[in-house]
């Protein structure tokens, strides 16, 4: 038995990514769905190395990245309790998306 989940990528004439859609049929996602932006991090146990996907859309604002970044760093904290039962470091990896997400609203960069 297989599961797929699909993205599409539409691309502007710069090859930059201007449209993300995803579905997922098993999961219940038939209709495609917009988003803004993606993180795909895969484990290759072969090389022991991580690959990234990392794709946005000029639509994406600094507010908005802002948040998907802490929303991620606080879902990866989750994760890898899970994985490994290690509360205190969980824990600590939520106390830096706190401070981070902290330090990014309070940032001088253009919102």
């Amino acid at each position: 038995m297989t599961s797929d989940i699909v993205l599409k990528i539409k691309l502007d004439e710069l090859k930059m990514p201007s449209e993300i859609q995803w579905t997922a049929v098993d999961g219940g996602v038939v209709d495609p769905q917009a988003a803004k932006a993606f993180l795909l991090g895969l484990w290759d146990g072969a090389e022991k190395t991580a690959i990234r996907i990392d794709l946005w859309t000029q639509k994406m604002e600094i507010n908005e990245m802002n948040d998907f970044f802490f929303q991620t760093l606080i879902g990866m904290a989750d994760t890898y309790v899970r994985a490994t039962n290690n509360t205190p470091l969980a824990e600590e990896m939520k106390a830096f998306a706190r401070d981070f997400l902290k330090k990014a609203s309070e940032s001088q960069y253009p919102q």
